[in-house]
């Protein structure tokens, strides 16, 4: 079973996607970028404040589903520059209990909007 999900607590898909979707049993997220839910981007902002509202926006979504970062199965962490990754995994790990997600980080050759992180998560929607 297939369905959309959408917050007013993370920004509004601006293309021909959802902010997420769910088979029922996991969930998806689209990659969230460092905008505020109202629209305000943090294009230059330090990536620690990107990462945070990126990784906001990601719990936001999964709260308008009852879930928490401890459904969070996998991660991708797109980068703008690899050397931003200590900058980033410092704040990433605060948003984690012992147990963290999978997670892949690589280095983009261009994101949207020019900011310098996006980030991507699939979610179990099972306890």
């Amino acid at each position: 079973m297939k369905r959309t999900i959408s917050t007013d607590e993370a920004p509004q898909a601006v293309g021909a996607y959802s902010q997420a979707m769910t088979d029922g049993s996991r969930l998806y997220t689209a990659g969230q970028i460092p905008m505020t839910p109202d629209g305000e981007l943090l294009d230059e902002a330090s990536i620690a404040t990107q990462t945070e509202q990126a990784l906001d926006n990601v719990l936001a979504i999964l709260d308008s589903e009852g879930l928490d970062s401890s459904a969070i199965l996998k991660t991708t962490v797109f980068l703008a520059d690899i050397e931003d990754f200590e900058a980033m995994n410092e704040v990433y790990s605060t948003y984690f209990d012992a147990e963290p997600p999978a997670r892949s980080a690589v280095q983009a050759g261009a994101l949207p909007k020019g900011v310098g992180i996006e980030i991507e998560a699939i979610a179990t929607l099972e306890p």
